[in-house]
């Protein structure tokens, strides 16, 4: 074995999000507002895969993932392999899929979109297309691509 190789330690609880997209890793985090939590978490980037040529992993300790986090990780790395760490074992695996619509999840850039001026109105959005994240509003119909979309 080598020896510059870097070792990650394995955790005790929480979640590892592995075969993110390669170079999504940071973005994840930022949609996930993970960064802020006050818990320990290691972004690995462009890690060396055989399925791709690289991917992301992140390891988050002492939590797991809600289901409103695991839909923004599905619409951002759809894929993903969500592995959830219980006692040092693996207790549930699950792949992050892309939904066919997402809901309360994200702003309609549309300012005159009657989601951002009815009351108590939900956002809700169609996948546009899957290859290149485009969303679309249900409400006014205005694509939003995947550098614009802005997480509630």
């Amino acid at each position: 074995m080598s020896d510059n190789l870097m070792r990650v330690q394995p955790i005790r609880n929480g979640t590892v999000i592995d075969h993110i997209k390669a170079g999504r890793g940071r973005k994840i985090l930022d949609a996930l507002e993970l960064s802020d939590k006050g818990t320990t978490i290691t972004l690995l980037m462009h890690v060396p895969s055989e399925k791709n040529s690289s991917k992301d992993v992140i390891k988050i300790e002492d939590r797991e993932l809600s289901e409103a986090e695991s839909q923004k990780l599905a619409l951002l790395s759809p894929g993903s392999h969500v592995n959830i760490i219980r006692n040092f074992v693996v207790a549930e695996k699950n792949v992050a899929e892309l939904p066919n619509s997402i809901s309360d999840m994200a702003f309609c850039s549309n300012v005159n979109c009657i989601s951002n001026n009815e009351r108590g109105a939900k956002t809700n959005f169609t996948i546009a297309n899957a290859e290149s994240l485009n969303i679309q509003c249900v409400y006014c119909g205005r694509k939003i691509a995947e550098e614009n979309i802005e997480f509630i």
